[in-house]
């Protein structure tokens, strides 16, 4: 069986991310409450994450998760390409937290990730 990371990511629109510091949790975005779930990537997945869903963004939030304390709420399932993704299947407590940071794109148009970020 393949070891799960403790670090997930969630990439998400500024106004969504701002109404879940307010509530004290974040309920999704709207392609997540369709689903019934919170979708997450691993570091590995992030490109692809942000090509096939943020393509048009031009700024994000980029958070980091603590997958330890989610609990059985989060499940690893089968999506893109076959890759086991973690979906949150409840909401997101702010104490899963670890950090967030805006995500631009530089002048290249390509993202732009805090270098320590993707070492958590």
């Amino acid at each position: 069986m393949n070891e799960r990371p403790d670090t997930i990511f969630k990439i998400a629109e500024p106004a969504d991310w701002g109404a879940a510091l307010v509530a004290g949790h974040y309920t999704g975005a709207p392609v997540d409450k369709a689903d019934g779930f919170i979708h997450f990537s691993t570091a590995d997945q992030l490109a692809g994450t942000l090509f096939k869903h943020f393509a048009d963004a031009t700024r994000l939030v980029f958070v980091a998760i603590d997958a330890r304390g989610l609990g059985p709420a989060l499940k690893w399932e089968k999506s893109r390409g076959g890759e086991d993704f973690p979906h949150l299947y409840a909401d997101l407590p702010m104490s899963a937290v670890r950090e967030a940071h805006i995500l631009s794109r530089g002048e290249d148009g390509d993202w732009t990730f805090p270098g320590e970020f993707l070492r958590c």
